[in-house]
């Protein structure tokens, strides 16, 4: 599917051509897709920022070997898709979870009597950090082509046809595998997440998340990020994934913009100059 405009097209040459104000606006408009991808692809927000910038210069570097066959945002999300499964860099590259594990942990932190830990913080802020960053991790569960299968069939709600496309695989092999991870997925929600009918409770849990280091009521993650849409960022509204109740769960999550400290950087990458070098030696190697 190409979904290019005459004005897309003009602004992707200008910035193959060294326009940095025209690779300024393309690394613009899919560096939020980049960031939600790489934030739920990860499940902490320092390695999502790591990510982010890595594939922000492939796909800058590459972007003259864009064949313009397929629409940008489809192009962008096999790059990334590519870079995350095999990301080795995370906590959980390092620390690999299972649901098994994560369930035990979710049992054992029931039990616990813990004290107040919050410090003062509103009891709603805590219970939804800890929501949005167990969710999160939640995800580190399943192994990386199975994750990368379930956010963007669940999450950026792609047609099985696009999300297909950009994971190498044939459409009907895409959704029945997303249909079984979504069961797996939905299994555990039953379980154990109130979100989905099961026995633990973000509020019950907070201070134990505190406790145990998981959530810090001093330097909350998600408050300080700007909330926006996953239709926006994805581009795709005319073929939406269908959802299952439990997968409404993850559904309904907020997509973030891209932090300011990565905005930044991008302007700062191509004010220097820095950008041209780079394009220059990528251009040597081909």
């Amino acid at each position: 599917m190409n979904d290019l405009t005459a004005l897309e097209k003009q602004t992707i040459e200008r910035a193959v051509a060294g326009d940095q104000k025209a690779l300024e606006e393309v690394l613009a408009g899919v560096q939020d897709l980049v960031f939600n991808l790489s934030l739920r692809m990860l499940g902490l927000l320092p390695d999502a920022e790591d990510a982010t910038q890595e594939i922000l210069i492939k796909v800058m570097t590459r972007l003259g070997s864009f064949r313009q066959e397929s629409s940008l945002t489809t192009w962008v999300f096999r790059i990334a898709v590519n870079h995350l499964r095999d990301y080795k860099k995370g906590m959980f590259a390092q620390r690999p979870l299972s649901f098994e594990v994560y369930g035990e942990d979710i049992a054992s932190g029931r039990e616990r009597d813990v004290p107040d830990l919050g410090g003062g913080v509103d009891q709603g802020l805590l219970e939804r950090e800890l929501k949005l960053s167990c969710t999160n991790v939640m995800l580190q569960c399943l192994d990386a082509e199975s994750r990368c299968i379930y956010v963007l069939g669940t999450m950026f709600r792609l047609d099985s046809r696009v999300a297909a496309d950009i994971l190498g695989l044939n459409p009907a092999a895409y959704r029945q595998r997303l249909s079984r991870i979504r069961k797996k997925v939905g299994g555990f929600l039953k379980e154990y997440c109130g979100l989905g009918g099961g026995s633990c409770s973000c509020k019950r849990r907070t201070n134990y998340a505190i406790a145990t280091h998981r959530i810090d009521p001093g330097h909350l993650v998600f408050p300080g990020l700007e909330e926006c849409s996953y239709r926006d960022i994805a581009r795709f509204t005319d073929a939406m994934e269908e959802l299952d109740g439990l997968s409404q769960v993850f559904a309904d999550l907020p997509a973030y913009r891209t932090p300011e400290e990565v905005r930044d950087w991008v302007k700062g990458l191509l004010a220097s100059g820095s950008f041209a070098t780079v394009m220059q030696a990528e251009g040597a190697k081909g």
